[in-house]
């Protein structure tokens, strides 16, 4: 249980810094008001609010989020977001039902976007071919 709320507090100071170092990032939330929530079925969890160009999440859970993602447990929910391929790993999570979505599904969209400022661009090795 530790690992996952450190996971999602780690989670909000990461993009904290993307939005910091990232103008584009920075212009994507400029103007989003968003309450969301990540959290356990048993009720352990985070939330948080992008607001003012900013992201700032708390310990529990939000009275009225706009979405949730709601995993089976703790070891679930860690596994799922600390995936090296996390998209994939998202959908095995939604397939399994080990990870349930709930809420306005366009903002989960949004959110994906977002998520996606976080990932590290792909490098391009010189003898791939196939890159050309």
């Amino acid at each position: 249980m530790l690992k996952f709320k450190f996971l999602l507090w780690a989670f909000a100071q990461m993009l904290k810094r993307k939005i910091r170092s990232d103008a584009d990032c920075a212009r994507y939330v400029a103007s989003k008001r968003l309450v969301f929530q990540i959290r356990t079925a048993s009720g352990a969890g985070r939330y948080f609010v992008i607001e003012g160009g900013a992201i700032r999440s708390f310990a529990g859970l939000a009275a009225a989020p706009q979405f949730t993602f709601s995993f089976k447990d703790a070891a679930k929910g860690f596994a799922t977001l600390s995936a090296k391929d996390s998209q994939a790993a998202f959908l095995r999570a939604v397939g399994s039902k080990h990870l349930t979505i709930s809420g306005d599904f366009q903002e989960v969209m949004w959110f994906q976007g977002l998520t996606a400022y976080l990932q590290a661009p792909k490098r391009v090795s010189p003898y791939d071919r196939t890159a050309f």
